[in-house]
């Protein structure tokens, strides 16, 4: 009794009032939201998760550390709080105070129950001397036992390493080693270790010869950007393969735990998507397609899949097929009368005309604002020349001449045309034809291409010639054998148009998705993730920059790698390099240069900008109405114009740039680690001065956000109809007085769907694109957060306003853009309005909004 009336006088017995926000595990498995009192009461309380909190003003003279205050637990839980989504509780708790301990600053979880839940957020009130103190924790909590180390959270004031109070520097250095972890075993799903490994997990040798593919990573020839480790064990047969999972349990694959998809994200996309196709879709349709043809005999044939399904017979397929489908995921696919499998939503590109995506300025507008619209150049010299080496493959330049093109200039002259910058070159020659005889010895028939176009007065582009390639049939060092095929409506002639459009299709839909998408996005984002979390502590500035722009990438590369380009996924089964696909892109990843992924050096290298002081951020446009770069150097320059904000909040000069540990820790080991096969190549920024830190953070957040959203999220507004852009030709251009030719000339559609994707990797591809192309529920855009208090810094959240506002503006300006007329290529002959790099969006397939990462 004395002694409370002593610390009653001194002020020792002051509370401090906190409330904890969590997600319950059982909640999240269940997806049931409404889990009763009781259930959190037996799961939580009873002294089960105990918090202290650490001091950012006194050190604790022992361990030299923040002072610990003592444990405290949660109480009594908040039910009636309006501000909880959907599967969240909130626990009060009460910590005792005194003095000594000052304000907090971070705080140690021991979670002594037998499961783990999701911590999102404490909040103190009324902390002495100093007020409100916020922690932004968005983290699973597993049981203490799992840990090596104490959990740690800290508030949400952002500092440098040198400018970290004492007290928390050690806890600040000790939670990045332990998510660097020791290199060593198999990492487990409590784990929290963040590490390298190279893509040496594609092939599956245990299986059989034919699953065995090159290793990525490590070597000169077969470099690649590094991917998280998992540690699991050697294959069986190579010890330099890692070990695959079974498919059945896929979704294990480790991944730090917080990087995994929310429980939201979950149902959305995994419980539906990608385990469907890959263990149900795909051998059911493959044993049903054996045994009935394997073709559409009609472009009706084709839109029968979006206006009333495919019918299949009844009898015991179906059953054996319904059967081993669960009743939720049946009512996905079978969607109207139980027989008609797999009808999808009509692609918004045949939504308007079913024919338009069939005309030449269809053909040259997608090139501008269409699925992948990074690849055209400006044509610099005529006729177009190789860069392969002539020792190894001889004559590899252009033999499309001035005769064949010069009738198509507007009265120009093709020399003209090159100094008036009107001459545009679709270029898939270089990129494919050292590959082309060896995928041609598979099912696929592909040729090298290179397409030219001329830009018109209304700003169009219109095709002068498509020149397609093969090697030498007697040796690679005797050149290519090239054909060169132009315009025409009619007939035979026309009908051979088609098909040479066909084919260009179908490489840029290879090279879209191998390199445009999956290398140039997904794979290289990938060890930026890893050595963030490994290098720059969640106190730094930059981390807190960066991090959003992370959420769901290690997740859905883990998936990928998985499920669709591994040997004999889904890729290989639907593109056309088929198994040599990883290791094409791995040859092509040699050419990567990070700085030229920022979107004004990309344009200026593809020859479609050029400097000039008079035009808005000195850049002006060869071709003015080109959406993508149009809507893209708008949102470039507001990301530019928020980080180079947010920067120099925290670095005043280029000295503190150079002083800053954690971040040349970071930088170093992004380039010698994470892209360490290209650690030597010279043109990686030093990390010494503000405008490279601004410039490498600009270019990391545009790859994962915007440049990502206009390479993922047309695939199924534009080639959810097939025809448009095929990705396999299996057969070659038919020659005169062939069967094929004369098919040709009596059945021309026919003859097309003969040569493009067949009906089954049709649907297995449009299964797979339907799920790519979906927003989910839980996107978060750019210019959001999924947590508003993401830092306590004032002048921060103010410049993110000023972003999300010049954002908004942005978009104000697409839509009015979309509607004015004399932008042709926004919308096309099919009007298809170019909404990919809307800024925000809406869940599903609709074509626009850009969510900050790479999360698809």
């Amino acid at each position: 009794m004395f002694q409370k009336i002593v610390d009653a006088l001194s002020g020792n017995n002051k509370k401090i009032k906190g409330t904890v926000v969590l997600m319950k595990k059982n909640v999240l498995d269940l997806n049931d939201f409404n889990a009763s009192f009781l259930d959190g009461i037996h799961e939580l309380l009873g002294q089960k998760v105990s918090l202290q909190l650490i001091s950012a003003v006194n050190v604790d003279q022992g361990t030299l550390k923040g002072k610990l205050g003592k444990a405290a637990y949660l109480e009594d839980w908040i039910t009636t709080n309006t501000f909880l989504a959907a599967g969240e509780t909130a626990a009060d708790i009460t910590f005792d105070w005194d003095e000594d301990q000052g304000i907090p600053g971070a705080f140690i979880i021991k979670n002594n129950h037998p499961t783990q839940f999701y911590l999102k957020t404490l909040t103190l009130e009324e902390v002495p001397g100093h007020g409100r103190v916020h922690f932004v924790c968005n983290s699973w909590v597993y049981p203490a036992a799992k840990y090596k180390k104490d959990r740690v959270f800290f508030s949400n004031q952002a500092y440098l390493p040198s400018d970290t109070p004492e007290p928390l520097r050690q806890y600040r250095a000790e939670e990045l080693v332990n998510l660097r972890g020791d290199g060593t075993g198999e990492l487990k799903e409590w784990d929290r270790v963040y590490d390298y490994a190279y893509y040496n997990d594609l092939g599956d040798p245990d299986k059989g010869k034919e699953y065995a593919r090159q290793n990525l990573g490590g070597s000169q020839e077969f470099p690649y950007p590094r991917r998280g480790r998992t540690g699991r064990p050697p294959s069986k047969t190579d010890p330099t393969v890692e070990s695959r999972l079974p498919l059945l349990t896929s979704l294990d694959i480790y991944v730090p735990r917080d990087e995994r998809f929310g429980h939201l994200k979950m149902s959305d996309f995994l419980g539906y998507g990608l385990k469907s196709v890959a263990q149900i879709l795909y051998p059911a349709l493959k044993s049903l397609f054996d045994s009935t043809p394997n073709e559409f005999d009609s472009l009706e044939d084709v839109l029968k899949l979006y206006e009333g399904g495919i019918k299949l017979p009844k009898g015991p397929l179906l059953q054996s097929i319904t059967d081993n489908i669960p009743f939720e995921l049946l009512k996905e696919i079978l969607r109207t009368d139980g027989e008609a499998i797999l009808k999808f939503p009509t692609p918004q590109i045949i939504q308007e005309d079913k024919s338009a995506w069939r005309t030449d300025e269809e053909f040259g507008r997608e090139m501008l604002a269409g699925l992948n619209p990074v690849i055209i150049s400006l044509l610099q010299e005529f006729p177009p020349k190789s860069k392969l080496d002539p020792k190894v493959y001889g004559s590899q330049d252009s033999t499309i001449t001035k005769e064949q093109i010069e009738d198509k200039l507007d009265g120009l002259t093709v020399d003209q045309a090159l100094k008036a910058n009107q001459l545009f070159i679709l270029n898939h020659h270089d990129t494919l034809m050292p590959y082309v005889r060896r995928i041609n010895t598979t099912s696929t028939k592909l040729y090298a291409s290179r397409t030219l176009l001329f830009l018109q007065k209304d700003g169009t582009l219109k095709p002068l010639a498509i020149e397609l390639s093969l090697p030498h049939p007697d040796d690679d060092k005797l050149g290519a054998v090239s054909k060169v095929y132009l315009p025409s409506e009619q007939g035979v002639e026309g009908a051979l148009w088609q098909l040479a459009k066909a084919y260009v299709a179908v490489n840029d839909s290879g090279v879209h998705q191998l390199i445009s998408h999956w290398l140039n996005t997904h794979a290289v984002i990938e060890p930026f993730v890893i050595a963030t979390n490994r290098q720059l502590s969640v106190l730094h500035p930059i981390h807190k920059l960066l991090q959003p722009h992370y959420r769901d990438t290690m997740t859905i590369n883990a998936l990928a790698r998985q499920i669709l380009i591994s040997a004999g996924g889904i890729l290989e089964s639907t593109v056309f390099p088929g198994k040599f696909a990883m290791e094409m892109s791995a040859v092509i990843y040699q050419n990567w240069v990070f700085p030229e992924q920022a979107l004004p050096a990309d344009l200026v290298k593809r020859g479609i900008a050029v400097e000039d002081s008079s035009a808005p951020h000195g850049l002006r446009l060869l071709i003015p109405d080109y959406p993508f770069a149009v809507d893209g150097l708008e949102i470039w320059f507001a990301i530019k114009t928020w980080v180079e904000e947010y920067c120099n909040l925290y670095y005043k000069t280029d000295e503190s740039i150079q002083k800053d540990s954690e971040l040349q820790a970071w930088w170093k080991e992004l380039r010698e680690e994470g892209h360490g096969d290209l650690k030597d190549k010279p043109w990686w920024p030093k990390m010494q001065t503000r405008e490279e830190l601004i410039e490498s953070c600009t270019t990391i957040i545009w790859v994962a956000s915007a440049l990502h959203a206009s390479v993922n999220f047309g695939q199924y507004p534009y080639a959810g109809y097939l025809p448009n852009r095929p990705t396999v030709s299996r057969r070659f251009m038919p020659e005169p007085g062939s069967p094929e030719y004369e098919e040709l000339k009596t059945n021309p559609d026919k003859a097309f769907l003969k040569t493009i994707t067949a009906q089954l990797q049709t649907l297995l591809g449009v299964s797979l694109i339907e799920i790519l192309s979906r927003h989910a529920s839980d996107e978060v855009y750019l210019g959001q957060r999924d947590t508003p208090e993401w830092t306590i810094d004032g002048n921060a959240l103010e410049a993110f306003k000023k972003f999300g506002s010049k954002l908004a503006e942005i978009e104000g300006r697409i839509i009015q853009s979309n509607t004015d007329p004399k932008y042709r290529n926004r919308t096309g002959p099919v009007k298809l309005p170019y909404t990919l790099l809307f800024p925000t969006g809406d869940p599903g397939l609709t074509g626009k909004g850009i969510p900050n990462s790479v999360s698809i």
